[in-house]
């Protein structure tokens, strides 16, 4: 991202994502980070706290991806832009709202483990954009290959 427009955030999703389809079939989902900061008060030696809430828009193959991933409470890595969005309510009031539109979500591995599982490429012809996409699963690790067994030009995963 070259324009100066990037964020990276760390924290908790606040609701399972919800995946929704637009009317020419693209794939978006949303969902809320939160995203805590502790630090010492220097007068008091006291520990504070505060807590800030992001919405967080997917697109595409990382939409389903997260969609069928994430759940409430998981901690991500979310990196991305920044996007503001305004629109008109029932009343005919001006609403605007800025939010996270997402480059990359990844879990974050601070407090778990997980594997990965890689999806299928998809290309125009068989539903999807070209480039392929992993998703994060809590799947049961793959019987181990005999020593040997990895071709070195092989993709890792």
């Amino acid at each position: 991202m070259s324009n100066g427009n990037h964020v990276s955030i760390t924290g908790n999703l606040t609701r399972d994502p919800e995946l929704r389809f637009t009317p020419n079939g693209q794939a978006t989902t949303s969902f809320g980070v939160a995203v805590n900061r502790r630090w010492q008060n220097r007068q008091t030696q006291d520990w504070e706290e505060a807590t800030s809430y992001f919405d967080v828009v997917c697109w595409g193959q990382l939409a389903e991806n997260a969609a069928q991933t994430l759940t409430k409470g998981a901690r991500v890595v979310v990196t991305g832009r920044l996007d503001q969005r305004s629109w008109e309510n029932q009343e005919g009031e001006r609403r605007s709202k800025i939010e996270i539109t997402a480059d990359e979500v990844a879990p974050s591995l601070r407090w778990a483990t997980m594997t990965i599982s890689k999806n299928d490429r998809r290309t125009p012809d068989n539903g999807g954009g070209s480039s392929g996409g992993g998703a994060y699963a809590q799947a049961p690790a793959p019987p181990a290959e005999p020593a040997g067994a990895y071709q070195y030009d092989e993709e890792p995963f």
